[in-house]
């Protein structure tokens, strides 16, 4: 029964004699358990290193109780499978570096997983966003994958950032005006930047990038659909393409997920919260016509919204308006 424990099948037959006799010496416990007293004696050693035997005097020993010997043991015991696991897990990953530079020397198409096919880009996608569990780097822009048929939400989207932010995941995005192409989504990213991802803008980016763990990265081949994709596996091109965003990540403006602070301005002088996302928009370098997406409305009447509050805050261009809203605290 304390097999899983290390303790040998005789071991637990002393240790079984103890509890049933009580106190005893080496001599008694062998003879009732039939074995010669040396072993016995090795037998009483190893189970006293275990904690649940003490020795009382010169050759005599007591148990202790299970109660409290048992439970000692199993935590300990746990603590060194927790230890050799983490051991063996690191060595998995050397021994699967080995692996990975021999195949490159000899296959360097190792290095790269090409797919081809909508349904076979979602389901590779959709494992290894799965499988994430310290790292998400994006560069965002179109194309975008679908799930089960159906476009993503900003709905969907909040739950599974969400659920990566619970797990620990370090979430890194850089966007670009042409992410905010689904209605609200703007908001939703800054709502997504208020509960724990670190968003940032460009007013471009060249091409879609996801990178998972620091170990794999995803690059759609082809730039106007999403059913050709690169999987680049641990590799000098690896390297390259997780340089390559932290070079993007630097560039790019963060995007703050926090509302913003009113001070003690009058009523009729502070911003709508329409007004507000409608600044950060302005801001972030969306035009008329994604800022009109974002609010619901047409571009003509974003256009004249744009015009309004510039004018209220005495600004001339879209640039002194941002200036001025960010001197006021707004931003």
């Amino acid at each position: 029964m304390l097999g899983a424990l290390g303790i040998s099948e005789f071991d637990e037959r002393v240790y079984r004699a103890l509890l049933d006799q009580g106190e005893r010496t080496v001599t008694e416990i062998a003879a009732w358990a039939g074995a010669p007293p040396s072993r016995t004696r090795h037998a009483m050693t190893r189970l006293m290193a275990l904690g649940l035997v003490r020795r009382v005097a010169t050759g005599r020993y007591q148990p202790v109780r299970p109660q409290d010997a048992v439970p000692a043991l199993i935590n300990r015991r746990r603590l060194e499978m927790e230890a050799a696991f983490t051991q063996a897990g690191g060595a998995v990953d050397d021994l699967a570096q080995v692996y990975r530079a021999a195949r490159l020397r000899t296959d360097p198409s190792d290095m790269v997983e090409v797919l081809s096919g909508r349904d076979a880009v979602n389901r590779r996608v959709e494992e290894l966003t799965r499988s994430v569990t310290t790292h998400m780097w994006v560069l965002d822009r179109p194309p975008y994958l679908w799930a089960n048929g159906q476009p993503d939400t900003n709905e969907t989207e909040i739950a599974t950032t969400l659920g990566m932010i619970r797990r620990g995941v370090e979430i890194r995005s850089v966007y670009c005006p042409e992410s905010m192409h689904r209605p609200g989504r703007f908001e939703t990213v800054r709502r997504l930047a208020a509960i724990g991802e670190q968003a940032r803008m460009l007013p471009s980016l060249p091409f879609k990038l996801r990178i998972m763990d620091q170990r794999v990265a995803l690059v759609p081949l082809v730039g106007g659909v999403y059913d050709s994709l690169a999987v680049v596996h641990p590799s000098g091109l690896l390297d390259a393409l997780m340089e390559l965003f932290d070079a993007y990540w630097e560039r790019a403006e963060p995007l703050a997920g926090a509302a913003a602070a009113h001070g003690d301005q009058p009523d009729d002088e502070r911003p709508s919260e329409e007004d507000l996302l409608l600044l950060r928009m302005l801001k972030a370098g969306l035009k008329d016509q994604a800022i009109a997406r974002q609010l619901g409305v047409s571009a003509r009447t974003a256009t004249r919204r744009i015009s309004t509050i510039m004018t209220r805050m005495g600004a001339e261009t879209r640039f002194q308006a941002g200036v001025e809203a960010a001197a006021r605290g707004w931003l």
